[in-house]
């Protein structure tokens, strides 16, 4: 026992720590569009993934066979991405929300892999490298080596946190989202338009998904299934920050990021188990997760 503690102890912490709140990021990110699509709309989307690719794939051609820069790609990503989620919404969820054999649950699940279907026919399922926006030597603290990836992941989530943060807190759009989000029916009796938060709750987490797969895509690769494992962690991440909880998928990405990293560094293999003994434990002990309410729903 006194061994592993001492291994323990002998664990290169702050670097461990500096790659999990990197790789954290991406999980709290993609938790963040789940979660405000199921806020909401009071769905729970399994295609985030494939939205994400998708619109990685978008960026891509804009990268290469367009030659924009990186940040017009980016922006202009964003918007399509913005598009098609509303599209998936107005076109698709919309008219099976109001079945009752039908679970919209399901649909995104079918919807996840029409994305990748399409994807692959068009772009092919070979692998690709995806252009850098950044590169150059990394940076140096100490101990602590950040690359220049890590470092433009960490600035990006935090300054769409601060953006997010100003527009549910200022915004009249996003005071309109809250209000959905607390009380569906007391908000379309105070005048708001259910449909059109609806829509702009698919738009605003499908752009979400689209900035992981763009920041990600340049680490590890491009192809039809590069978001599966980010997909299930982000997932996990929303699981153990809560449901109900905006900040709590934050959190909860950052904090399974960083135990990723932990346990990536001793025990590789048990890397993805982790994520899903995390949703089986969170789910067991406590069922809202860490900033979440426990909400029992009649189905």
């Amino acid at each position: 026992m006194f061994s592993s503690v001492v291994s323990l102890l002998e664990l290169p912490w702050a670097q461990l720590i500096v790659n999990g709140l990197a790789l954290g990021s991406l999980y709290a990110l993609t938790a963040f569009g789940i979660v405000l699509i199921y806020k909401t709309t009071d769905v729970i989307t399994f295609a985030q993934g494939e939205t994400a690719m998708f619109c990685s794939f978008i960026a891509f051609t804009f990268l290469t066979t367009l030659q924009l820069p990186f940040v017009v790609a980016f922006l202009l990503t964003l918007i399509l991405a913005v598009i098609l989620g509303a599209l998936i919404e107005r076109v698709i969820l919309r008219r099976v929300s109001t079945a009752t054999i039908i679970n919209p649950v399901i649909v995104t699940v079918g919807l996840g892999l029409i994305l990748v279907g399409v994807a692959g026919a068009v772009w092919g399922y070979e692998t690709r490298a995806f252009p850098a926006p950044v590169s150059g030597p990394p940076l140096r603290m100490g101990t602590v080596v950040l690359s220049q990836m890590n470092a433009l992941i960490l600035v990006v989530t935090i300054v769409l946190m601060i953006v997010l943060f100003a527009f549910f807190r200022y915004s009249l759009m996003g005071i309109a989202m809250r209000a959905v989000a607390q009380n569906r029916v007391a908000a379309q009796l105070m005048g708001i338009h259910i449909n059109q938060i609806n829509a702009i709750g698919w738009g605003l987490g499908t752009a979400l998904g689209a900035v992981t797969g763009i920041l990600i895509a340049p680490l590890n690769y491009l192809d039809p299934n590069m978001m599966g494992d980010v997909a299930l962690k982000a997932f996990a991440a929303a699981v153990l920050g809560g449901f109900t909880s905006l900040p709590g998928a934050v959190v909860g990405g950052l904090v399974l990021g960083i135990i990723d990293s932990v346990v990536g560094f001793q025990v590789p293999e048990l890397r993805t188990t982790i994520a899903f003994l995390l949703i089986v434990v969170v789910l067991v002990i406590r069922p809202g997760g860490l900033l979440g309410t426990h909400q029992i729903k009649k189905v």
